[in-house]
């Protein structure tokens, strides 16, 4: 499935549901989405971006995940039965994340605290340090489990899946997952 760039504009502003399932125990927190998630309604999804891959090689999942023409009953009743759930700290579709505004990371924070204090999941986990630093005020935060928790559950900052962070590898970002999902009981030590 591909789309034209006037295809993808027209998803721009729109939002895409939360996919979090009763007894969600890790709560990835992405920071908006972008055209083409909002295009298939499946978090993610733009091709090139490392979150699918990095969940088969944490062993969050355990078989592949390739939701760039939408993701299947299939696939979501897995991370649903794993107790993996997806929302954004902004729910406005963009291109990039440097579009939204810092008023709008902060009042999306604000809706995340409502979230997490209504899912009750073991860990949140927020993919992007900018991001995080914006929306919570945190300016000196670094990537990792936070100290001050959050909602009253464990709070990691991990790294962005998305191809414009070349910081990382999908065996990083694994890493990162991974802890998170062992600090959350959906996968061991």
């Amino acid at each position: 499935m591909g789309f034209t760039r006037a295809e993808l504009e027209a998803f721009r502003d729109a939002e895409v549901p939360d996919l979090i399932g009763p007894g969600c125990r890790l709560l990835f927190v992405g920071i908006n989405p972008g055209l083409w998630t909002a295009a298939t309604g499946a978090h993610f999804a733009r091709p090139g971006n490392r979150f699918y891959p990095a969940l088969l090689r944490a062993g969050i999942v355990d078989r592949p995940i390739d939701p760039t023409a939408g993701m299947s009953d299939g696939d979501r009743e897995m991370l649903v039965a794993r107790g993996v759930g997806i929302t954004n700290i902004a729910h406005r579709a963009t291109a990039r994340a440097d579009e939204l505004t810092a008023d709008e990371l902060r009042a999306g924070g604000d809706r995340l605290r409502e979230t997490v204090a209504r899912v009750r999941p073991q860990v949140v986990a927020v993919a992007g340090i900018t991001a995080y630093r914006t929306a919570f005020g945190v300016r000196k935060a670094v990537a990792g489990r936070q100290p001050e928790g959050f909602e009253g559950t464990a709070l990691w900052v991990v790294p962005n899946p998305s191809g414009l962070n070349a910081h990382d590898t999908v065996d990083s970002l694994a890493r990162a997952y991974r802890a998170a999902a062992v600090d959350a009981g959906v996968v061991s030590d």
